[in-house]
């Protein structure tokens, strides 16, 4: 199946405690990070699969958003986006993101006047700003353990 996307709503809460309960269950199968063998039965048949580790980690992910009644979408790494989908990606407004693609901060392609970014890109700059923020709150941290400000040195 050759989708760009596929986005699944926020769950009903019936369908969070169903997630809820599979992620326990598999997660305690899914610490090996190696490929799983499940039996899927329909009531009537049952047929053996196997999963590859990323996709044990990754449906890992799924139920844990589910869980926490949360909508999940799944993006290709080598699919390109709008400006507005980027921008969405990133919980930004699209006037920030053209201006990042403008300052060449995010690399980008025109097709005609459209711009498209690369999902690899969008999130390689997520990334980048995320290792950033975290470097910034411990130089914080840091700070307020020297000035003994009731933050005490781990």
């Amino acid at each position: 199946m050759n989708m760009m996307a596929h986005r699944q709503l926020p769950p009903s809460a019936k369908e969070a405690a169903i997630a809820r309960a599979s992620g326990q269950l598999l997660s305690r199968y899914a610490r090996n990070k190696a490929s799983l063998k499940l039996r899927v039965t329909d009531g009537v048949q049952a047929e053996p699969i196997e999963l590859p580790a990323g996709a044990v980690a990754l449906l890992m992910d799924i139920l844990e958003a589910m869980a926490a009644g949360q909508g999940v979408t799944i993006i290709p790494e080598n699919a390109e986006l709008t400006t507005v989908q980027a921008a969405d990606v990133l919980n930004v407004s699209r006037p920030f993101l053209i201006k990042l693609l403008d300052e060449q901060k995010i690399p980008h392609r025109k097709v005609g006047k459209h711009r498209r970014i690369r999902m690899e890109d969008v999130m390689a700059y997520k990334a980048s700003i995320d290792a950033e923020r975290e470097s910034v709150l411990d130089q914080l941290a840091a700070d307020a353990q020297e000035q003994d400000m009731g933050y005490g040195k781990p």
